[in-house]
């Protein structure tokens, strides 16, 4: 029942028609006003900026606005939809927000003040997704970034099995396309994470997509550039992430 409705939710989305593909710094008329969510009782996805690259914005701020509908229909979570919260990392408002995204972290150069709030963010409990980016270049300059909030972390290679995939959606295979034509060639999503204490048995306090971009896929959903099948399983993957991260 779950899969049958996603699928028709995904169907019925509709996004605003002046966005242009690859996204991100866009407003779109449900949030055009710039006031920050309220810290209420509804969930809030927090987005997580940072200097010298607009990549932070990628997707923004539709992905939200189709994430919020989605959760409003199939979760118990109030979820907001008016307005959204982009924050530095070491803004100490972002503690008030269980879930972080944090998009293109291929071109995230940290601050030590950025560092030191994102990791003391991560320490009192917050989750933090990381999503699109897929270079090998990228890729280490998102470990050496990690490694300045975190020294020495250890970051695991996640499979099927670990309860993130599990926690509402049983994720059925990780093999996901990135998204439009690197995808058609072949390129598939890899996961990875960061555990609580270097161990996989203590809770997950970052999520990595690799490979992949499920924001593009939640933003574009209503416009048909991308197949339903990769659509439904990006929603699904962010859907648990937000789960897990208000449960764990």
């Amino acid at each position: 029942m779950r899969r049958w409705l996603l699928g028709a939710l995904l169907v019925l989305l509709v996004l605003p028609l002046h966005a242009q593909r690859g996204g991100g710094s866009r407003m779109s008329p449900m949030f055009r006003s710039t006031t920050p969510a309220p810290y209420d009782s509804q969930f809030t996805l927090a987005r997580l900026s940072y200097d010298r690259f607009r990549g932070w914005a990628a997707d923004w701020p539709e992905m939200e606005s189709n994430l919020g509908r989605v959760l409003q229909h199939l979760t118990a979570l109030r979820a907001q939809q008016e307005r959204n919260n982009v924050f530095r990392m070491d803004d100490p408002e972002l503690l008030k927000f269980p879930v972080a995204y944090l998009s293109e972290p291929g071109y995230w150069y940290p601050s030590d003040e950025e560092a030191a709030g994102l990791k003391r963010y991560l320490d009192k409990g917050g989750f933090l997704i990381v999503d699109d980016f897929h270079f090998p270049e990228e890729w280490a300059v998102f470990e050496s970034a990690m490694r300045k909030v975190m020294p020495g972390v250890r970051i695991d290679a996640l499979d099927i099995s670990h309860p993130v995939f599990n926690c509402f959606f049983p994720i059925k295979s990780l093999k996901v396309p990135y998204p439009g034509r690197l995808g058609e060639m072949g390129l598939m999503g890899e996961f990875y994470g960061i555990h609580d204490a270097e161990d996989p048995a203590n809770r997950l306090m970052v999520v990595i997509n690799y490979n992949i971009d499920i924001g593009d896929y939640m933003e574009h959903s209503g416009r048909s550039w991308y197949s339903v099948a990769p659509t439904n399983e990006a929603y699904k993957f962010a859907i648990n992430y937000l789960i897990y991260g208000l449960t764990h």
